[in-house]
């Protein structure tokens, strides 16, 4: 299994277990696909928990499967994500140590997130000429603002996570957990299981604008040569004209 399934009190938890960094291959997907379906099915199920096992939550698409079939095949990352916004009991991210690419797509698609100190959070697909494809580019904008967003899809350097919670009007973390992060998303999960209508990163408007900074953007930094960041900024502005429709 590349991830386990688990039932603690009213909480089911999904464990993504690939190593070394719990890459977002065809077989954990399927695995958490079906963990969903489970935990749909269980009446004792009140809320969702997903984290990772070792030492990340997910550093994202499993490089293994990169230029093969198995990339696409379903589900496939975006169609997992649009499973977990469906759910109707509420999906927890528990976020620890690497959250970066799909697995950081995979955490925005859920209701709620909830990281440890020191989580090292990025989109660095620009670094390999690519941009993020599955909604990245759409909701990170609407949980930190416009400009840090841009800021970190655009550079593909990570962020610490208490850096992250600390910006003004965030909605990335809904919780900077301290002590064990386990042990604190089942709280979470607990205090959120009976709450509707269930929160949607897509719905958001994104926070105030503010001309604030994560770190200065010098060219260096923004990988301006590479093919990607023109891409990335146009398909964060395509977005912005569609509104929640571009990341379905």
């Amino acid at each position: 299994m590349s991830a386990r399934y688990a039932v603690h009190g009213p909480a089911a938890v999904i464990t993504l277990d690939n190593p070394p960094v719990n890459g977002l291959g065809h077989a954990t997907r399927r695995d958490v696909a079906d963990g969903l379906v489970r935990a749909q099915d269980d009446p004792a199920v009140q809320a969702i928990v997903i984290t990772g096992a070792g030492r990340a939550f997910s550093g994202g698409a499993d490089i293994r499967e990169f230029d093969t079939p198995q990339a696409m095949r379903e589900p496939n990352l975006l169609s997992l994500i649009l499973a977990i916004e469906a759910s109707g009991k509420p999906v927890i991210a528990a976020l620890h140590t690497v959250c970066m690419g799909g697995g950081l797509e995979l955490a925005l698609g859920c209701h709620y997130r909830v990281a440890a100190p020191g989580c090292q959070v990025a989109l660095p697909e620009v670094k390999i000429g690519l941009i993020p494809g599955a909604g990245g580019t759409q909701r990170l904008p609407r949980v930190l603002g416009v400009e840090d967003a841009l800021n970190m899809i655009l550079s593909g350097e990570p962020v610490a996570s208490e850096r992250l919670a600390a910006l003004p009007g965030q909605r990335l973390f809904d919780r900077l957990v301290e002590g064990d992060l386990m042990t604190a998303a089942l709280a979470f999960a607990a205090e959120v299981a009976a709450r509707r209508p269930l929160p949607l990163v897509r719905r958001l408007h994104g926070p105030s604008p503010e001309r604030r900074r994560l770190f200065p953007v010098r060219p260096q930094h923004r990988h301006r040569d590479g093919p990607a960041v023109p891409g990335a900024a146009q398909v964060h502005r395509h977005g912005r004209r569609l509104g929640g429709a571009a990341v379905r």
